[in-house]
């Protein structure tokens, strides 16, 4: 899913997050090989990649903290 918007990751559930996080760590392995290898061409790849898994990553916590907070 390239691209996405935070509003439509929040619609994740926490399975769908867990996989688009682990689909993301993939892509930047890849891509860190690839520039390791000089094949790489768009340089701003490893950029987007690393701000999605921050938004993932985000989002992830923040639905922690709202299952926190439905149980007090």
């Amino acid at each position: 899913m390239p691209n996405q918007k935070a509003v439509d990751v929040r619609r994740l559930d926490e399975e769908g997050l867990d996989k688009e996080i682990n689909e993301a760590y993939r892509a930047l392995f890849t891509l860190r090989f690839q520039h390791a290898s000089r094949q790489l061409q768009n340089y701003r790849e490893l950029r987007n990649i690393r701000r999605k898994i921050a938004r993932l990553r985000t989002i992830k916590r923040e639905h922690e903290l709202d299952a926190v907070q439905g149980e007090e």
